[in-house]
């Protein structure tokens, strides 16, 4: 029996819906302008299992990038997941936006994964994992300081990925910091959701939130 999983991912800048048959990608839509995640979603969705003859009567479940990342694209992502959820009676997969750029990684000759997605000023929001998915620092906002990730540096290496990586490359020196080629995608988010689905790892439909670490910031 074929699993076919729905995938929303705007959390970041580039926005994706894909198609997954039991952990392997069959389709994608991508949409590079965060500015029209909104519109792009349902048409995306809908020109997706067309092509795929794949009907959303056929899902078993729908996945969610939930954050963190862009506010605004966290509400439209797990709405629409909610409401296909919903009407459909299917189960809901949240999945921590860091969590997803780990899986993708675990590949790189390190001793352990380090995500960062750039927040504003020296702010990113980051984790640490190691090779097994071990959570050794839980999701969270750091403001970058020199000091930073030195007990960790001291006795591993450390791969920091994602856009906030840049601002810490510019300010860490150490020789067990590395800054791979980042290779999160469709692929791995394929990948992580059907073993949220195998494991039955689903979230409430009725109170699940963006996870967004920390309170909306906007400026005038």
């Amino acid at each position: 029996m074929l699993n076919y999983i729905l995938q929303i991912n705007t959390a970041l800048s580039e926005a994706s819906v894909s198609i997954s048959a039991n952990g392997a990608l069959i389709g994608e839509k991508i949409n590079p302008s965060q500015q029209e995640h909104a519109g792009f979603l349902q048409p995306a969705i809908a020109s997706l299992c067309e092509e795929l003859n794949v009907q959303l009567k056929d899902l078993q479940a729908v996945a969610v990038v939930n954050g963190p990342g862009s506010y605004t694209g966290l509400r439209v992502g797990l709405s629409a997941a909610k409401g296909i959820c919903y009407a459909l009676e299917l189960p809901l997969i949240c999945i921590n936006t860091l969590e997803w750029m780990a899986h993708g990684n675990r590949t790189q000759h390190t001793d352990y994964i380090c995500p960062m997605i750039d927040a504003r000023r020296m702010e990113v929001f980051t984790a640490l994992y190691d090779n097994e998915m071990n959570v050794l620092i839980e999701p969270k906002p750091m403001i970058l300081e020199a000091s930073g990730f030195m007990d960790r540096l001291n006795e591993k290496t450390v791969a920091f990925i994602g856009n906030g990586a840049i601002k810490w490359k510019g300010i860490c020196s150490h020789p067990n910091a590395l800054f791979p080629e980042a290779h999160h995608d469709v692929l791995s988010l394929s990948q992580l959701s059907y073993e949220y689905f195998i494991l039955k790892k689903f979230s409430d439909l009725a109170y699940s939130e963006p996870f967004y670490t920390k309170e909306f910031h906007s400026t005038k």
